[in-house]
């Protein structure tokens, strides 16, 4: 996901950045094998994945958007939309378990649909039970500007994107926009 400004700016981001994948790649559309290794590597490719998605100004980061098709996000815990300070969680194997009845609009941007933003109707509030790094089991609550940013994040997992939420009127006023990324990737 995308905020409308930069945050996070104390974070290095100097020689860990990972390339991001743009709409019409096929990895976004494949569902995301769980993970399986809790090891060195996994340790690094979430790493980078911090790195990657706040020197791209990113609120959000799921690894099949940087060519990896494994079950792990990064997010940054955001109390509110003006949250600088908040830092990012690493989440392995997430599954969103409950969300609530109460949805609420907000304007959405993605990492792998770089210039287009638009209003997406999500739950409010989302119970996410998750391993960490080492395999431990864990699980949050999260509401407003977090939930969607985990909702967001675990849709990319299951080859989902912002976009799919659409209706057809929001679809064809992106359309353009959305055919000269996909042309450009080719």
């Amino acid at each position: 996901m995308v905020p409308n400004r930069r945050v996070a700016e104390h974070w290095d981001t100097v020689d860990m950045n990972l390339t991001v994948k743009i709409c019409g790649d096929p990895v976004l559309r494949r569902v995301a094998s769980p993970v399986e290794q809790f090891d060195a590597d996994l340790r690094e490719l979430a790493e980078s994945m911090i790195q990657t998605m706040l020197a791209e100004n990113g609120i959000g980061l799921a690894a099949p958007q940087v060519n990896v098709s494994k079950r792990l996000i990064v997010a940054l815990q955001m109390k509110d939309f003006d949250d600088n300070a908040a830092q990012p969680l690493v989440l392995v194997n997430p599954a969103a378990v409950r969300v609530s009845k109460d949805m609420w609009s907000y304007e959405e941007g993605c990492l792998s649909i770089p210039g287009i933003i638009a209003s997406v109707l999500r739950p409010q509030d989302v119970d996410v039970k998750y391993q960490d790094l080492e395999g431990e089991f864990h699980a949050v609550s999260a509401s407003g500007i977090f939930g969607r940013i985990l909702l967001h994040e675990i849709d990319h997992l299951d080859g989902k994107l912002f976009i799919d939420y659409l209706s057809s009127a929001q679809k064809s006023l992106i359309k353009s926009k959305l055919n000269d990324l996909i042309q450009d990737k080719a």
